[in-house]
């Protein structure tokens, strides 16, 4: 009883902790409000402003005991989430509860708060009380030992799983991810207990409050398998009527799970070319453990896919190419500040994992075997992982492993090799006088489908071929300026390698050169 009671506080203390830090999450946007402002005590509110929306939640525990806040959301991509899922019961007699309201406008959450029913709990819930009669005794000392002796196996068996994830994700609490007592079974079993035990924020910035990432694993329904690869598979997934995109990873790569939920859950990398995260989940379907990774959709796919279906115009490429660094350079530069991020390094860059946008703009995307770098401690965090990126795509200097790995300059330059090849791959596809090529990946006619490691090292280190520059491109004006441009990024001397600042200059120069080109996405 007396854990119980503890567990309770907890649970409450948590979602005041998530109304007090719901108000730090995303972007600007241009509407900004006054609002309200209360924590407990509401008969005299004081204000905040800055706000998107203005919210008003009440809380109800399994005391009956009720809390009531006011305050700001200035954050927009939370502001869809949390204010459409605005309300939990439990389906317990006893359960706790929240419901909250938001609106737009100066001090427009003056009104009463939302009514919640009080729950008292009773002696004659707990099923203890059932349970104890004299007639038991003895065999309720037998059911207590057995129990007793179940509880230290299933603790001891919970505690090796504890260390083993927190070795893989480099994190000496997991409370960072998923509780030590979470139980999940199939997808949408989450219990209010998780849920209100991971009222924290993300620090990603572009995620959703882990209070709401819990409900949204739950709410998710499973609507078609999009792709397959050696890591896992990705779903397009329907929540409140809207498609996600779940990616869900076999046991074997729970490591590139680790990493990309690190990523995603404590720097700040929201972008508008970095594909935007929504929660990460361990579930268990038909007693098989599954990694959720929930993002946002995109309907149009890979660019892979996107280039193999189009042929594009000479807009359309820059359009593809300039957002695809934007996001590249986003993710290199370290940022300083309150919502700073260290300079990260993809390690994997390809087509097949950039995503097109309806709008004909790119977002990055798979971050399992990324490397962080921060300049103040001077260190590298590279990813224990059995992966290694793709050989098609692999720098010279990586074929002959001779990349210094305590330089994280090194991780950055082989990522411009590989945009490189990204950026010939586009080109290939780019109209002049009607005329495209057919779609190939880098290095087609030299190596079979599935390369291996000495095949790439020959034809990259060995023999040091590049893919082939059509000669229609010599004529074009914009072409020919993005063949000059490649052919700077696959540079076999990494130091030679244009960074990914330079290249979104001077693709920014070489669309303002071509009256073709209006850049106004």
């Amino acid at each position: 009883m007396f854990c119980r009671m503890v567990q309770q506080i907890i649970l409450f203390s948590l979602v005041v902790l998530f109304l007090n830090r719901v108000q730090g999450i995303t972007s600007k946007n241009s509407s900004r409000y006054f609002c309200y402002f209360c924590d407990g005590d509401c008969d005299r509110p004081a204000s905040c402003d800055n706000a998107l929306v203005c919210y008003t939640y009440s809380v109800v525990d399994v005391h009956g005991y009720h809390t009531h806040k006011k305050g700001c959301l200035d954050k927009k991509d939370v502001e869809h989430f949390v204010c459409k899922t605005n309300t939990f019961a439990s389906d317990k007699k006893n359960g706790p509860q929240f419901s909250g309201i938001c609106c737009h406008g100066d001090f427009c959450n003056n009104g009463s708060f939302p009514i919640l029913t009080s729950r008292h709990f009773s002696e004659e819930n707990d099923p203890t009380t059932d349970r104890f009669t004299i007639n038991m005794v003895i065999g309720l000392i037998v059911l207590i030992g057995l129990c007793g002796i179940i509880g230290m196996i299933l603790g001891l068996m919970k505690y090796c799983h504890k260390r083993r994830m927190a070795s893989l994700i480099g994190h000496n609490d997991l409370e960072h991810f998923y509780h030590d007592d979470l139980r999940a079974t199939a997808a949408g079993d989450s219990t209010l207990k998780e849920i209100f035990e991971h009222s924290i924020t993300s620090g990603s910035g572009s995620g959703v409050p882990l209070i709401i990432q819990r409900t949204l694993a739950r709410q998710i329904a499973l609507a078609e398998c999009i792709g397959k690869g050696r890591y896992g598979e990705v779903w397009r997934g329907v929540w409140h009527g809207e498609n996600v995109a779940v990616k869900i990873f076999f046991s074997r790569d729970e490591a590139s799970w680790a990493r990309e939920t690190e990523i995603y859950s404590t720097m700040n990398v929201y972008h508008e070319n970095v594909l935007g995260f929504m929660g990460s989940d361990v579930t268990s379907v038909n007693s098989c453990t599954q990694m959720w990774l929930i993002t946002h959709y995109h309907e149009r796919g890979s660019l892979y896919d996107y280039l193999n279906l189009h042929t594009i115009t000479h807009q359309q490429m820059m359009i593809l190419v300039l957002s695809a660094a934007s996001g590249i350079n986003h993710l290199h530069t370290e940022l300083f500040g309150t919502e700073g991020k260290p300079a990260i390094a993809h390690r994997d860059l390809k087509t097949k994992n950039i995503l097109v946008k309806l709008n004909g703009t790119c977002v990055i995307a798979d971050f399992g075997l990324a490397v962080t770098h921060t300049r103040a401690s001077g260190s590298t965090n590279v990813p224990e992982n059995y992966r290694v990126g793709t050989k098609r795509y692999m720098a010279p200097e990586v074929l002959e492993e001779k990349l210094n790995v305590s330089v994280f300059e090194s991780y950055r330059r082989a990522d411009m090799y590989a945009f490189g090849l990204i950026l010939w791959e586009v080109c290939l596809r780019c109209l002049t006088g009607g005329i495209a090529e057919d779609y190939h990946p880098p290095y087609y006619d030299c190596v079979p489908s599935d390369p291996s490691f000495e095949e790439m090292r020959k034809v990259v280190c060995v023999d040091q071929q590049r893919p082939a520059i059509p000669n229609r491109w010599s004529s074009d004006m914009t072409l020919s300026a993005m063949t000059k441009l490649m052919k700077e990024c696959w540079h076999h001397n990494p130091s030679a390698r244009l960074t990914s600042l330079r290249v979104k200059k001077s693709l920014t120069k070489i669309a303002a050169a071509d009256p073709r080109i209006r850049l106004n996405y």
